[in-house]
């Protein structure tokens, strides 16, 4: 019987041994730092970039050991502007950041010594982080597949507080009271820069990038942050309109942070990983 991962650690003597380096890279300026979860066993093991929301109270560490112990590497990091991080926090920084933390898991050396498969490279994220994972999987053809849960649309969101000035005003007061961890920023600022962006945010007209590879998108229908109805139907309807990609599609009666759903969403994320991915040993 193999191992269940949500509750088994690896067998005792496997080596390599599983480790948990610090990862740091730079953007902008500024030496961002992460912490990579490798496997036990000789690999090349495939690579989850997990990307945390906004401002990052769940970070899903929890999901990242699960990931491990099933063989699958996963580099969890902190954003320019957040969590004691140089720089200031924005939403196109997530963006940058998140391509550069892709680029620094190519670079050279890290594959090599920590027995890394970037050609099995995924992204996945919550909330904002699951915006930029798909953000930044439509433009990267080489990222083999990418998950969502809880995903905040931006573009669909923007769309919105351009309509009347209480929903502008009720998203530039809930943005503000989560400035404590992040610096650089405010509550107007965050929602000017999603109202300058716009339509080039809105996650349904990512589906034609991501044609012929998997995606997992995972709704959440007790969520006051991303009501499924705005934020994840009229994504997963693109995604179902083209039969050339592979969607795998949840909804999950869930708060924003899942926090009664833990198992449930990481066995979704580890089996659309095990059907589209594979983890070696």
């Amino acid at each position: 019987m193999t191992p269940d991962p949500l509750v088994t650690d690896p067998a005792a003597g496997l080596l390599p041994p599983a480790t948990t380096p610090a990862v740091t890279f730079t953007k902008g300026g500024e030496t961002l730092l992460g912490v990579l979860h490798v496997p036990a066993g000789p690999g090349p093991h495939p690579v989850v970039l997990l990307l945390h929301g906004f401002p990052g109270m769940e970070r899903n560490f929890d999901v990242a050991h699960a990931l491990r112990r099933a063989g699958y590497a996963t580099l969890v990091f902190h954003y320019r502007g957040s969590w004691g991080m140089g720089g200031s926090w924005s939403w196109r920084h997530v963006l940058e950041d998140t391509a550069a933390a892709v680029a620094a898991l190519r670079g050279p050396g890290l594959a090599a010594a920590h027995r890394l498969d970037l050609s099995r490279l995924v992204v996945a994220g919550h909330s904002l982080g699951g915006f930029a994972a798909l953000m930044t999987a439509a433009a990267d053809p080489a990222i083999a597949a990418v998950a969502s849960w809880a995903g905040f649309d931006f573009g669909a969101v923007a769309a919105a507080v351009r309509e009347g000035r209480e929903k502008r005003a009720t998203y530039v007061e809930a943005f503000g009271e989560d400035l404590l961890p992040l610096r650089g920023t405010g509550g107007e600022a965050l929602v000017a820069e999603m109202e300058a962006a716009g339509e080039e945010w809105r996650l349904a007209r990512l589906a034609p990038r991501l044609d012929g590879r998997p995606v997992l998108l995972i709704g959440t229908s007790r969520d006051t942050v991303t009501p499924h109805t705005v934020h994840h139907e009229p994504l997963a309807a693109a995604f179902r309109a083209r039969p050339s990609g592979t969607l795998e599609e949840h909804l999950f009666p869930a708060d924003h942070a899942l926090s009664d759903h833990r198992v449930a969403l990481t066995r979704a994320l580890l089996g659309f990983l095990d059907r589209h991915v594979g983890a070696t040993g």
